[in-house]
């Protein structure tokens, strides 16, 4: 179709290799900070919940409770 066997350009895969080393730095950082952000919202809502239990007085004595 375009240009006889053997005739064509030099293909170089050197930008395919930087965006796959790029994209698998970003997925390796980001499974190393979710978990770090997820415990941090948990904490913060467990503190949240601690104090609005010591504010109101009800406490039954269940920790998972929606009382």
């Amino acid at each position: 179709m375009g240009r006889e066997a053997g005739k064509g350009a030099i293909v170089s895969y050197r930008d395919y290799v930087i965006a796959a080393y790029g994209v698998f730095a970003v997925v390796m950082l980001w499974d190393f900070f979710a978990p770090h952000v997820a415990i941090r919202q948990y904490v913060r809502a467990a503190r949240q919940r601690a104090a609005r239990m010591a504010g109101t007085g009800k406490n039954t004595g269940f920790p998972l409770s929606r009382d």
